[in-house]
């Protein structure tokens, strides 16, 4: 059963507590990416096997496959999925940065050029659960922003095909090259190469721990979006809010894995004591009730703001949520307010679930608290900028003599002389 507690009756430290899980998996991973890097495609079969017990003739997935799965999908589904992709297409092309130029000084051109990053790796998870919409969150800004060339990495089905809704997604996104390959054999091959999967620029994506160790430990040769910890929601809502919605809402994140978090902050006791048995009504009705259970009883909470929406508000910012929904009338009242948060879903009819699949705004979210200092994915995790600085001779002569003394007060006198000998002669 959830906790609840009563702000101010207990240590902060308990209220704001997140478990820091030691998964143990640092030095299985770090084996894994060595083995990838040695033995390349060999080892990815090797891992396939023995982790997803299956032998595959071909890593990659071929036309026909795609097809093939493309047209097995129900057609209403399929034009769902297109819905989405607009949604989201329409909301990331706001986000396109343009290159600038500025000459506002005589013989001084300064600027920068925007530039797509050319290949991006996109993993997307399989086990439990299978995510189509993960392909469209994190292919969609890629390909608004430029990107030559996306490569996503799944892992196979039992078959060794791969779930067909995901390659009816990637069609629809316009993902380049798909592989069967999952785990942190996937990152490895995608930050380093192999003769079959080619090596990315940038690798973005969920998964689980030893997905996000390998994401943290080939960081540096590759750029990456996040490191992901469990999911999140948070739900302030007051006492006018029904107990039956937030207690779904709190659902929706439980029961996507056993460390997921699921919080409510309210200003009702007998508020917070209706959604906790709420809650006990409706985890039994779950397909992944066993899963929603272990997350609620570990790790949800309810913490109880005595009539005070604002203080309720304020201990939202302090756990900077990756999910935080405003289930409360007027919730634009509020908005400014929120300082940390990855999403926030506003009102009482924008379940954290239109995020997740339909609306438009990025799911693929800061986790543990990185709100408070990361954002959503977007169009600019896939571009890079780069400067460029023009000055013609008589530019350059009006300053030299500032730039060499600026240098030389940092002790660098080649920079100084870099700056002023072009001149020496003219003195």
């Amino acid at each position: 059963m959830i906790k609840i507690y009563r702000y101010g009756e207990v240590s902060n430290d308990e209220i704001f507590a997140r478990d820091n899980i030691d998964s143990g998996v640092e030095a299985s991973v770090s084996e894994i990416i060595s083995n990838v890097i040695r033995d390349g495609d060999d080892a990815l079969r090797y891992y396939t096997d023995r982790f997803d017990k299956v032998g595959l003739d071909s890593l990659e997935v071929s036309e026909a496959e795609i097809e093939e799965a493309y047209s097995s999908v129900d057609p209403e589904f399929i034009s769902i999925i297109r819905e989405a992709a607009e949604n989201i297409k329409g909301f990331h092309q706001r986000q396109v940065r343009n290159s600038f130029v500025i000459a506002e000084k005589d013989g001084v051109i300064t600027g920068q050029k925007v530039i797509p990053i050319e290949k991006v790796g996109l993993y997307v998870p399989g086990g439990t659960a299978a995510y189509p919409s993960t392909v469209l969150m994190d292919s969609i800004p890629a390909k608004i922003a430029g990107c030559k060339e996306i490569v996503m990495v799944t892992p196979p089905l039992k078959s060794g095909k791969v779930n067909p809704v995901i390659l009816a997604a990637a069609k629809i996104a316009g993902v380049d090259r798909i592989f069967k390959v999952g785990g942190a054999q996937a990152i490895a091959a995608l930050a380093y190469g192999t003769a079959t999967v080619p090596k990315v620029d940038k690798i973005v994506g969920p998964g689980n721990a030893y997905v996000a160790e390998a994401k943290k430990q080939v960081f540096g040769k590759v750029s990456i979006d996040m490191i992901a910890g469990p999911s999140e929601i948070l739900v302030v809502a007051d006492s006018t809010a029904n107990p039956k919605f937030v207690a779904a809402d709190l659902l929706s994140q439980a029961e996507h894995d056993r460390m997921a978090s699921a919080v409510l902050v309210t200003d009702s006791f007998d508020f917070a004591i209706a959604v906790r048995e709420e809650l006990e009504v409706q985890i039994p009705s779950l397909e992944r009730a066993d899963i929603a259970r272990c997350s609620i009883d570990n790790n949800g909470k309810i913490i109880v703001a005595e009539n005070n929406l604002f203080l309720a508000i304020e201990i939202a910012n302090e756990i900077a949520p990756e999910h935080l929904e405003l289930c409360v009338d007027n919730p634009f009242d509020y908005l400014d307010k929120i300082q940390h948060a990855g999403s926030v879903f506003m009102g009482k009819y924008c379940p954290e679930s239109l995020g997740d699949y339909f609306a438009g705004p990025n799911h693929t979210l800061p986790t543990s608290g990185t709100a408070r200092f990361s954002s959503p994915l977007s169009v600019d995790d896939f571009v890079r900028k780069t400067q460029f600085t023009y000055y013609t001779k008589d530019a350059l002569r009006s300053v030299a003599d500032k730039v060499a003394y600026f240098a030389e007060k940092e002790g660098l006198g080649a920079h100084a002389k870099s700056a002023t000998i072009r001149f020496e002669d003219e003195q």
